[in-house]
């Protein structure tokens, strides 16, 4: 609370001045980005302002309504992921500081992806990873394996096709089991 000589966004300024910069760091530990951050920075010092006259210990209320802003965005983001289980795109990629709880999530949809791609047929897994996990080109993949590009399209085919089936009857099958 201000003094009789400080108002309340002289108060305020310097609570800015003060901590804008060390929440950034801190909450960016939690987003893994910097741009999320900041932006979540910026709402919690709106929060805080709004609430000034209620509050007894700015800081710590900053601090707080920032964790928790930290903790949706998280829980969001989350949410998002988990609608797209069986789109095999970057947005699975490794962010800055992982949770442990990230990490093992990772760690259950790669074995989920093996035990899937484990199951095709050697011919169509080998065409498979070749093309997805190496990023061979559809030639490479038919040289390498000694047969036709047709071919190796239609592993392909049968691999993804085989796979998001795979991935989506296991997922159903734990959805049912745990909730």
């Amino acid at each position: 609370m201000p003094t009789t000589s400080e108002s309340h966004i002289e108060v305020f300024t310097k609570l800015f001045a003060e901590s804008r910069q060390v929440l950034h760091r801190y909450i960016r530990r939690f987003v893994g980005s910097s741009e999320t951050a900041k932006e979540i920075v910026q709402e919690a010092f709106l929060r805080t302002y709004r609430r000034r006259e209620s509050v007894t210990t700015l800081r710590a209320f900053l601090f707080s309504t920032a964790r928790n802003l930290a903790a949706n965005e998280y829980r969001h983001r989350r949410t998002m992921e988990r609608g797209a289980l069986g789109d095999f795109s970057d947005s699975w990629g490794k962010t800055e500081r992982e949770s442990l709880e990230a990490e093992f999530l990772r760690d259950e949809r790669n074995q989920l992806i093996q035990e899937a791609v484990d199951r095709l047929p050697a011919q169509c897994r080998a065409a498979f990873a070749l093309r997805v996990f190496h990023e061979c080109s559809y030639k490479e993949v038919a040289d390498r394996l000694g047969i036709s590009a047709k071919t190796v399209e239609k592993h392909i085919a049968r691999g993804l096709r085989e796979t998001h089936t795979y991935i989506s009857r296991r997922y159903n099958r734990t959805r049912r089991d745990h909730g």
